[in-house]
């Protein structure tokens, strides 16, 4: 299977999936190895299977994402929506009017320092994206070459950065964006704020025909395709596109797998009584919709109490110091996470496919998952992988990703777990011959074997799939900095009194996908809370387009898919049975 690129088509639906797609992307690009062989130990991971091989009208190689996102009108700032990279060098249009002609030009819209060092570096002639230079640009781009360094620079975003495409460092190509027009990104009319706005907007003709063009452009290309990933906003009206994609999914490709993430930001800066039941609403719908068509669903957000009537809590991780009110730090943690957690289907030299992964995961209808991370995995510099386990027998040191709250529930019916940016010489232990390891981690031969018996003795009943690579997660620019002044470049925990060097540039990462018996409480706890509502008084909400008995069924829905992860049926009855009324 070595050879083989199992291509995966990944999809991004709303502005919050965007931010998470920018950071993955930027990521997958600092990734990208060339002229070097598979041998290589940092060369892990397969380039086919997440990105797509063209070559400009000048015959030079490029590399672009498989990618169609999907957003509203005025998000995507000075990016052009068809990309530079194909199109040809543009000429003056003939003016043949010999009457008096007025001009109105648009200012552009002005860069921060990033995106202008992005553009010098690519050899662009002109400040705009839009000009006649790009044929030029894309010949100087598209050179095969190492990750853009800029290293160096402490550019602190935060302040500059409004929409997703202020930080994105990859070209895309002309098929990949998608531009809802219908809706507005800002202001306060026309906004995409319900479910079966997203709906309708795949009955739309004109729409589909011209999303379906893009999806059969990227799929009809592919040799191998393996499935699709599908990045979606859960609590506003791109809940109900994907819901509808997925529709078309499973008709047009039903042997595929299709790994479908609902996220959603720690915060928001708008926010009312109305518009926090409107996400409620929106989530709900989302999360029976996605499950159902889905081979893999799995919400993710910082926001812990994302699944209740609860004001925010955002997550904390003992190494990161992120500001959970801003999408550029809490989107990058989910990209990182996102990109451990999907590892084993994109690596070279694994068999597991994403079908493969959904059939160990979904059984007996548990199609929703949880996500969790240790970011950046505690290693201490010059320690090996047995030490650092063996220093955490207590409990795992993952944090969930997923809004479940704390997890007081060790057990799980089955899981993945990624363990990556572990050396092979640090993966067992460093002992002298003939000393008496400590712990029976450090009497294990390989990675593999160590991280496997320390999942078992958590997880005894668990069926468990694990993986363990070398290639760390990468954090180059424009990545922020969420680091404490404890972990050094590497992402390791530094030796007591070291400097930490710097800036952060990769780190390890410990993920896991896990359907666990936590999802019975969680689901069954926002049943209760949104059955308690009064619909009538929300009525815009169903004016979109969504049915009061479609709703009444998705609850339905909703309770039967938290019974799926009950462990004993001849517990909890009556809370259930006083749900119902």
């Amino acid at each position: 299977m070595g050879s083989v690129w199992r291509e995966v088509l990944t999809l991004q639906l709303g502005h919050y999936s965007n931010f998470v797609g920018s950071h993955w992307w930027n990521i997958q690009d600092s990734n990208l190895y060339y002229d070097v062989e598979v041998k290589d130990p940092y060369c892990e991971i397969s380039n086919n299977v997440l990105f797509r091989e063209g070559q400009t009208q000048h015959g030079q190689t490029t590399y672009t994402p498989r990618l169609i996102l999907l957003d509203l009108k005025g998000s995507l700032n000075s990016l052009k929506q068809e990309g530079v990279l194909y199109e040809g060098r543009q000429t003056e249009p003939t003016v043949t009017w010999e009457g008096g002609v007025s001009v109105h030009k648009e200012e552009p819209v002005k860069k921060n320092q990033f995106l202008r060092d992005l553009d010098r570096h690519d050899g662009q002639r002109h400040t705009d994206r839009n000009l006649n230079g790009a044929a030029y640009q894309a010949e100087q781009r598209a050179v095969p070459q190492r990750p853009l360094d800029l290293s160096q620079r402490n550019y602190q975003l935060e302040g500059s950065v409004t929409v997703w495409s202020d930080y994105l460092r990859v070209h895309l190509h002309p098929k990949t964006v998608s531009v809802v027009h219908q809706y507005n990104h800002e202001g306060d009319s026309d906004r995409f704020e319900a479910f079966g706005q997203g709906e309708k907007l795949f009955q739309d003709p004109a729409f589909l025909d011209d999303f379906e063009d893009r999806l059969h452009f990227y799929v009809e290309e592919c040799d191998y395709l393996q499935g699709f990933h599908l990045l979606c906003d859960l609590q506003d009206g791109f809940s109900g596109a994907a819901s509808k994609l997925l529709e078309l999914l499973k008709d047009e490709y039903g042997g595929w797998g299709i790994f479908t993430s609902g996220v959603a930001p720690t915060s928001h800066m708008e926010t009312s009584p109305v518009k926090d039941i409107y996400r409620l609403l929106n989530t709900v719908m989302g999360i029976v919709n996605l499950s159902n068509r889905s081979s893999i669903f799995c919400p993710l957000s910082l926001n812990e109490n994302l699944l209740r009537r609860r004001p925010a809590s955002a997550a904390t991780f003992p190494h990161l110091i992120y500001n959970a009110s801003v999408n550029y730090h809490s989107s990058a943690v989910l990209a990182s996470a996102l990109d451990t957690l999907t590892l084993p289907h994109r690596l070279h030299s694994s068999n597991l496919s994403l079908v493969q992964l959904a059939n160990a995961l979904n059984v007996s209808g548990r199609k929703m998952v949880m996500a969790s991370a240790s970011l950046p995995f505690p290693l201490q510099e010059g320690s090996t992988l047995p030490d650092a386990l063996f220093s955490h027998q207590g409990e795992v040191p993952w944090r969930p990703l997923s809004p479940c709250g704390e997890l007081r529930d060790s057990r799980c019916f089955s899981q993945s777990v990624v363990l990556r940016g572990i050396s092979r010489e640090q993966q067992v232990s460093n002992l002298p011959p003939g000393e008496k390891p400590p712990s029976v981690l450090h009497a294990c031969p390989t990675g593999d074997e160590v991280l496997g018996k320390y999942i078992y003795s958590h997880f005894p009943a668990t069926l468990s799939a694990v993986h363990v690579a070398q290639t760390p997660s990468k954090v180059l620019t424009p990545y922020p900095q969420l680091f404490t002044a404890a972990i050094n470049r590497q992402g390791h925990l530094a030796a007591a009194g070291a400097p930490s060097g710097g800036g952060v540039e990769s780190m390890p990462v410990l993920s896991a996908l896990q359907s666990s018996p936590v999802l019975h409480n969680v689901l069954r706890n926002l049943h209760k809370d949104v059955t308690c509502l009064d619909l009538r008084k929300f009525n815009s909400f169903l004016s979109a387009g969504t049915e009061v008995d479609d709703f009444k069924d998705a609850l339905e829905e909703l309770r039967t898919l938290s019974q799926c992860y009950k462990m004993n049926f001849d517990l909890d009855e009556s809370e259930d049975e006083s749900d119902m009324e």
